[in-house]
Protein backbone atom coordinates (compact mmCIF):
# COMPACT_ATOMS: atom_id res chain seq x y z
CA UNK A 1 0.00 0.00 0.00
CA UNK A 2 1.58 3.39 -0.51
CA UNK A 3 1.82 5.86 2.13
CA UNK A 4 0.08 8.75 2.90
CA UNK A 5 3.42 11.02 1.72
CA UNK A 6 3.59 9.22 -1.43
CA UNK A 7 0.06 9.96 -2.06
CA UNK A 8 -0.06 13.61 -0.99
CA UNK A 9 2.52 14.22 -3.44
CA UNK A 10 -0.49 14.68 -6.12
CA UNK A 11 -1.49 17.77 -4.10
CA UNK A 12 -0.43 20.98 -5.49
CA UNK A 13 -1.07 24.03 -5.17
CA UNK A 14 -1.16 26.85 -7.75
CA UNK A 15 2.51 27.38 -8.11
CA UNK A 16 3.50 24.33 -8.00
CA UNK A 17 0.87 23.46 -10.36
CA UNK A 18 2.52 25.69 -13.31
CA UNK A 19 6.10 24.19 -12.88
CA UNK A 20 4.16 20.83 -13.84
CA UNK A 21 2.01 22.03 -16.59
CA UNK A 22 5.38 23.29 -18.01
CA UNK A 23 6.90 19.98 -17.84
CA UNK A 24 3.57 18.27 -19.55
CA UNK A 25 3.28 20.79 -22.20
CA UNK A 26 6.72 20.33 -23.28
CA UNK A 27 6.32 16.57 -23.47
CA UNK A 28 2.71 17.15 -25.28
CA UNK A 29 0.68 15.34 -22.50
CA UNK A 30 -3.19 16.07 -23.21
CA UNK A 31 -4.13 17.66 -20.07
CA UNK A 32 -7.74 17.02 -18.93
CA UNK A 33 -9.31 19.01 -16.54
CA UNK A 34 -12.48 18.26 -14.21
CA UNK A 35 -13.77 19.53 -11.13
CA UNK A 36 -16.40 18.86 -7.63
CA UNK A 37 -16.47 18.11 -4.06
CA UNK A 38 -16.14 14.22 -3.91
CA UNK A 39 -17.10 14.62 -0.28
CA UNK A 40 -18.15 10.87 -0.10
CA UNK A 41 -16.20 8.86 -2.80
CA UNK A 42 -18.46 5.89 -4.61
CA UNK A 43 -18.63 4.20 -7.43
CA UNK A 44 -20.35 7.01 -9.51
CA UNK A 45 -17.25 9.13 -8.85
CA UNK A 46 -14.99 6.62 -9.70
CA UNK A 47 -16.42 5.63 -12.81
CA UNK A 48 -16.61 9.33 -13.79
CA UNK A 49 -13.19 10.25 -13.08
CA UNK A 50 -11.90 7.23 -15.23
CA UNK A 51 -13.74 8.07 -17.98
CA UNK A 52 -12.33 11.47 -17.79
CA UNK A 53 -9.07 10.02 -17.45
CA UNK A 54 -9.16 8.00 -20.99
CA UNK A 55 -9.85 11.25 -22.27
CA UNK A 56 -6.18 12.59 -22.36
CA UNK A 57 -2.94 11.52 -20.52
CA UNK A 58 -3.24 13.36 -17.51
CA UNK A 59 -5.69 14.41 -15.60
CA UNK A 60 -6.05 17.22 -12.71
CA UNK A 61 -8.74 17.21 -10.45
CA UNK A 62 -10.16 20.51 -9.04
CA UNK A 63 -11.11 20.25 -5.76
CA UNK A 64 -13.40 22.67 -3.99
CA UNK A 65 -12.25 24.02 -0.67
CA UNK A 66 -14.16 23.30 2.39
CA UNK A 67 -15.08 26.94 2.82
CA UNK A 68 -16.00 27.26 -1.43
CA UNK A 69 -18.33 24.13 -0.67
CA UNK A 70 -20.58 25.87 1.69
CA UNK A 71 -21.30 28.03 -0.98
CA UNK A 72 -22.58 25.63 -3.10
CA UNK A 73 -25.96 24.79 -0.62
CA UNK A 74 -25.37 21.34 -0.52
CA UNK A 75 -26.64 20.97 2.89
CA UNK A 76 -25.41 22.53 6.67
CA UNK A 77 -23.27 19.71 7.23
CA UNK A 78 -21.39 19.98 4.29
CA UNK A 79 -18.95 18.83 3.48
CA UNK A 80 -18.80 15.58 5.90
CA UNK A 81 -15.21 15.24 5.00
CA UNK A 82 -12.42 17.83 5.31
CA UNK A 83 -10.34 19.19 2.11
CA UNK A 84 -7.46 17.73 3.47
CA UNK A 85 -9.06 13.76 3.52
CA UNK A 86 -10.97 14.51 0.31
CA UNK A 87 -7.91 15.11 -1.32
CA UNK A 88 -5.85 12.83 -0.38
CA UNK A 89 -8.68 9.84 -1.15
CA UNK A 90 -8.98 11.43 -5.04
CA UNK A 91 -5.23 11.66 -5.13
CA UNK A 92 -4.99 7.54 -4.82
CA UNK A 93 -6.33 7.22 -7.48
CA UNK A 94 -4.41 5.25 -10.39
CA UNK A 95 -6.04 7.73 -12.88
CA UNK A 96 -5.49 11.00 -11.11
CA UNK A 97 -2.40 12.45 -11.75
CA UNK A 98 -2.65 15.65 -9.61
CA UNK A 99 -5.34 17.50 -7.18
CA UNK A 100 -5.37 20.76 -6.70
CA UNK A 101 -7.87 22.69 -3.45
CA UNK A 102 -9.48 26.02 -5.03
CA UNK A 103 -11.49 27.79 -2.83
CA UNK A 104 -13.96 30.24 -5.08
CA UNK A 105 -17.19 28.89 -5.60
CA UNK A 106 -16.11 28.21 -9.45
CA UNK A 107 -13.06 26.40 -11.05
CA UNK A 108 -12.62 29.41 -13.65
CA UNK A 109 -9.24 30.61 -12.28
CA UNK A 110 -8.36 27.29 -12.16
CA UNK A 111 -9.13 26.05 -15.82
CA UNK A 112 -7.57 29.57 -16.77
CA UNK A 113 -4.52 28.82 -14.82
CA UNK A 114 -4.34 25.33 -16.26
CA UNK A 115 -5.66 25.72 -19.72
CA UNK A 116 -6.42 22.11 -20.39
CA UNK A 117 -6.74 20.55 -23.48
CA UNK A 118 -10.12 18.38 -22.51
CA UNK A 119 -12.75 20.15 -19.75
CA UNK A 120 -14.98 17.52 -18.44
CA UNK A 121 -18.51 18.23 -16.39
CA UNK A 122 -21.14 15.54 -15.73
CA UNK A 123 -23.83 15.49 -18.49
CA UNK A 124 -26.50 17.21 -16.22
CA UNK A 125 -24.45 20.31 -17.56
CA UNK A 126 -25.16 21.92 -21.44
CA UNK A 127 -21.70 22.25 -22.63
CA UNK A 128 -22.18 25.92 -23.16
CA UNK A 129 -23.03 26.93 -19.47
CA UNK A 130 -19.94 24.51 -17.85
CA UNK A 131 -17.26 27.14 -16.24
CA UNK A 132 -14.48 27.43 -18.02
CA UNK A 133 -16.06 26.76 -21.99
CA UNK A 134 -15.16 30.21 -23.18
CA UNK A 135 -11.28 29.50 -21.90
CA UNK A 136 -11.46 26.19 -23.72
CA UNK A 137 -13.55 27.52 -26.56
CA UNK A 138 -10.88 29.99 -27.25
CA UNK A 139 -7.89 27.95 -27.86
CA UNK A 140 -9.88 25.41 -29.55
CA UNK A 141 -9.77 22.67 -26.86
CA UNK A 142 -12.48 20.16 -26.17
CA UNK A 143 -15.34 20.58 -23.47
CA UNK A 144 -16.60 17.51 -22.77
CA UNK A 145 -19.83 15.89 -20.24
CA UNK A 146 -20.06 12.27 -19.17
CA UNK A 147 -23.23 9.87 -18.40
CA UNK A 148 -23.40 9.14 -14.36
CA UNK A 149 -23.74 5.88 -13.05
CA UNK A 150 -27.43 5.48 -12.62
CA UNK A 151 -28.17 5.26 -8.67
CA UNK A 152 -25.02 6.95 -7.32
CA UNK A 153 -24.98 10.36 -5.86
CA UNK A 154 -23.72 11.43 -1.98
CA UNK A 155 -27.03 13.38 -1.24
CA UNK A 156 -28.57 10.00 -1.97
CA UNK A 157 -26.10 8.22 0.27
CA UNK A 158 -26.23 10.56 3.27
CA UNK A 159 -30.15 10.56 2.87
CA UNK A 160 -29.58 6.92 3.03
CA UNK A 161 -27.61 6.92 6.04
CA UNK A 162 -30.18 9.49 7.79
CA UNK A 163 -32.72 6.95 7.87
CA UNK A 164 -31.09 4.51 8.92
Amino acid sequence: MQSLEVIGNKIKNKDELALILNRWRFKDEKVVFTNGCFDILHLGHIDYLSKAADLGTKLIVGLNSDASVKTLNKGVNRPLQDEKSRAYIISALQFVDLVVIFNESTPYELIKLVQPDVLVKGSDYKIEQIVGYDILEAKGGEVRTIDFLEGFSTSSIVQKAQQQ
